[in-house]
């Protein structure tokens, strides 16, 4: 049985409005080049997966219903998202992969930079971030 998109927090609150065309074809444009982004973060590491699937949900909501179901369900990217709506969950694995990826992008930054602070600073912010992960709740 699919899983269906929760309700939205507030059952009173007005419907939002239908966008003008133009703007629903350009977020579903933005959603598409979001969702190959993750795709492709999916296989390169160091190019983060979930933060481009979580844009392009946001914009397939208010674009494409079946873009957004299509994501809704999907068996990788579903529950991702479905975590993420109950409260900013994030599972333990994602936050051990993410982990992993950052260090050894870390380690490679270091390796192969020619200037040590670009290499400190973009681990520096990839510290930051693995903080900020661990601190969310999990599912």
């Amino acid at each position: 049985m699919p899983v269906q998109p929760s309700e939205p927090a507030d059952p009173h609150a007005p419907p939002l409005r239908p966008l003008p065309w133009p703007v629903r074809w350009l977020l579903l444009a933005f959603s598409v080049l979001c969702l190959v982004m993750g795709i492709i973060g999916v296989i390169v590491p160091g190019l983060p997966t979930t933060v481009f699937i979580l844009m392009a949900a946001w914009a397939a909501a208010r674009s494409s219903p079946r873009l957004y179901r299509w994501l809704w369900n999907h068996r990788l990217f579903g529950p991702l998202l479905r975590n993420w709506a109950q409260g900013g969950k994030v599972s333990r694995r994602a936050k051990w992969s993410a982990t992993a990826l950052m260090a050894l992008s870390g380690a490679v930054l270091f390796a192969t930079s020619a200037r040590p602070w670009v290499a400190a600073t973009a681990t520096t912010c990839m510290v930051c971030v693995a903080i900020w992960l661990w601190r969310r709740p999990e599912p």
